[in-house]
């Protein structure tokens, strides 16, 4: 019977899982961490104290992934098993008790830990949110229950280590190092975070003495400017803005390779994608600044005062996209940040009209409500009770509540006191109704000269190019970022001889957004229009590059060589898209460098490789099957990313190999090719039936 007795017990345990931080609070863990590139896997030596807050026959620690672990209690053995991915710690643990566990463990996590290789390099990164500290990191997944992290990392000579915290110690240890980071104060595990890699550091410090390090890869230092552009600004401005200070001892900023999102805001400790590493060209186009201050502003809301559930996730990611708008619009103008309102309000009202809209308290919504209708409650709020009754409802909210845990009726309670208001109107239109209030939105869009300039662009889209033409070229005189923009994508349909006039202001007004619209729009370049269209290849933008290249090799065959020898060596982003259309159009241009097509075809072929990020691998990708040009290496490569850490990239590799197989001669170079990897040759096999 005692196996019936031992299921009883499980049960029991198993429906006690759910109210741990009732019972038990998790103080400290420490651990020493040494990570395996060659088997994907981490060992680590864990040192945990929690102390008792009711009695209990056991407690647990959460842990995915687990291949072999040993324990001791207060420097005993302890009963334990394992069970849906927890360590069960079975003792008699009294209430008040402090108890001090040691763990010794391996695992071999499926996610939340990463190794990349990173151009030859290794590369090891975190995820915690959305995939669980505890598949490396044995912890408590609940959010709600907030322990102090201090790790120490095992790293070979020339590995740069970043972690949570600040580095107290670099200590020798045979030939490697341990790097030793500690924490003062408490966060929740999703915020726990771990880098290793090739980086080097610039210092810096905010006007109230944080230290900030910049990280980049040693190739990239001529970027470092550029691509943290305005961090420092913009971090002294939110301690002034959100009446807090800073509420950690330093700051980091880490960009890896093959990220799952654009940023990550681990405590002290932001990842964010390398794609975001750009120089000055690069900056026009993808910047860095939103992410930055999105991430920097979750420092406050989110790691300092977080969520009890995701009910209440608009207060990390609202406030954040709120905070990050202020942001753009101290550094970059009133009319950037009336204008992603604008543009988020068009999209959650087009949510509406499917009917998909969503109550902001709902736990499952959707990434457009959390950021962007949260970001909108908040403006509205700010609005509608001022700005010293909304900074001090702010500033109270998070002074009352650091290092805990809240939910909405927390920071409403503050935005009551401070306004004198009921705000009974305001939660039920924005955090209980499902419908996007449009029209107060657009009511509180009326004081931005942009957007009602940009509304009355658009409003011309219903008259004929007859009635209109003196008006679009008017509009050039001086034209924005958005309205300049609509003026040339009204012309799509107008034949270009007929628009002459217009296109010529447009070249001239020297604004990168409308020329970039033209470079969109005119894919067939008329004579006419060459000169002027060829000075596109020069602008500060790699995607209007990108486009003017493209466009004007296929539009003037007579020149491609002239094109081509233009805009050889241009890189163009972190994704090569310049260099691999430049790739791709020399391979395709005839007596075009004809010594070195078969170098041009291995490069291109190159960029297919795991050492190269997915966004230039994709690119590789789609531009080998537009060429037709695919052999074994490369199909290989395609077959590996069909099971890529991330998601999208993996699904449009898969999308790609379904188009290949229907080749003949692809499918028997398949059938040749023989993978390791049994899930990589199932796939193949699947595809070839």
């Amino acid at each position: 019977m005692k196996w019936f007795f031992s299921l009883i017990a499980t049960l029991l345990i198993s429906t006690g899982y759910g109210q741990q931080t009732q019972i038990v609070d998790f103080e400290r863990i420490y651990a020493l961490l040494d990570f395996n590139f060659a088997e994907a896997s981490v060992s680590g030596d864990l040192e945990i104290k929690f102390t008792m807050l009711d009695d209990t026959d056991f407690v647990y620690l959460d842990a995915k992934n687990i291949l072999r672990y040993e324990s001791l209690l207060n420097e005993k053995l302890v009963s334990t098993h394992t069970d849906e991915g927890r360590i069960i710690f079975t003792e008699s643990f009294a209430k008040g008790q402090t108890y001090h566990l040691k763990l010794k463990y391996t695992a071999k996590p499926d996610k939340a830990l990463y190794f990349v290789n990173n151009g030859g390099f290794q590369q090891i990164w975190t995820q915690g949110q959305g995939k669980y500290t505890s598949n490396w990191l044995p912890s408590i997944d609940d959010m709600n229950d907030k322990i102090e992290f201090d790790l120490s990392i095992v790293a070979y000579p020339g590995q740069e280590v970043v972690a949570n915290g600040v580095l107290k110690e670099k200590e020798e240890n045979g030939e490697k190092f341990i790097w030793h980071y500690e924490m003062s104060e408490p966060m929740s595990s999703y915020l726990v975070a771990v880098v290793l890699g090739d980086y080097r550091k610039q210092k810096r410090a905010s006007d109230s003495g944080i230290p900030i390090e910049l990280y980049y890869y040693p190739e990239d230092s001529m970027k470092v400017m550029t691509t943290y552009r305005y961090s420092d600004d913009i971090f002294d401005y939110f301690e002034e803005e959100i009446g807090v200070p800073y509420p950690w001892p330093n700051y980091k900023q880490i960009p890896v390779k093959d990220f799952l999102y654009a940023g990550m805001e681990n405590t002290t400790a932001t990842i964010f994608s390398d794609q975001y590493v750009v120089d000055r060209t690069g900056f026009t186009d993808r910047n860095y600044v939103s992410v930055n201050a999105h991430e920097l502003a979750h420092q406050w809301f989110g790691d300092y005062v977080t969520e009890t559930s995701g009910t209440h996730h608009w207060l990390q990611e609202g406030f954040a996209t709120y905070y990050a708008l202020l942001a753009e619009r101290k550094f970059l103008g009133d009319d950037e940040f009336y204008w992603k309102l604008y543009e988020s309000a068009e999209q959650l009202q087009a949510l509406s009209k499917q009917g998909k809209g969503e109550k902001l308290l709902n736990p499952n919504a959707s990434s457009l409500t959390f950021y962007q209708k949260g970001a909108w409650a908040l403006f509205a709020l700010r609005n509608k009770i001022g700005d010293e009754a909304f900074k001090t409802a702010v500033k109270n909210y998070l002074n009352k509540h650091k290092f805990s845990n809240v939910e909405t009726e927390d920071f409403l309670v503050e935005a009551r006191a401070a306004s004198g208001e009921d705000l009974m109107d305001f939660a039920g239109t924005w955090l209980e109704g499902t419908e996007f209030p449009y029209a107060e939105a657009q009511e509180l869009l009326k004081d931005s000269p942009v957007i009602q300039r940009y509304k009355r662009v658009v409003a011309l889209r219903a008259q004929s190019f007859g009635q209109k033409q003196n008006k679009l070229f008017e509009l050039l005189a001086l034209p924005d970022k958005y309205s300049g923009r609509e003026v040339i994508y009204q012309l799509a349909k107008v034949p270009a001889s007929s628009a002459a006039r217009i296109y010529e202001r447009a070249f001239y007004t020297n604004n990168a957004w409308v020329r970039q619209a033209i470079a969109e729009t005119i894919t067939d370049v008329p004579a006419f229009m060459k000169v002027n269209y060829e000075r596109l290849l020069n602008d500060d933008s790699y995607l209007t590059r990108e486009y003017a290249f493209f466009n004007l090799w296929r539009s003037f065959p007579a020149d491609r060589h002239t094109y081509l020898d233009k805009m050889k060596g241009v890189q163009g982003f972190a994704d090569h898209n310049v260099e691999i259309l430049w790739l791709a159009l020399a391979i395709s241009t005839l007596d075009y460098e004809e010594a070195y097509i078969r170098d041009h075809f291995f490069r291109l072929t190159r960029f297919t490789g795991d050492r190269y990020a997915f966004e230039t691998r994709l690119n590789a990708f789609e531009k080998l099957y537009q060429l037709q040009l695919y052999e074994p290496k490369s199909l290989a490569n395609l077959v590996e990313a069909c099971f890529h850490h991330n998601w999208r990239f993996a699904q449009a590799c898969k999308s790609i190999l379904d188009e290949v197989v229907k080749n003949p001669d692809y499918r028997k170079e398949l059938e040749k090719l023989k993978f390791d990897n049994p899930k990589e040759q199932a796939l193949v096999n699947e595809k070839l039936l």
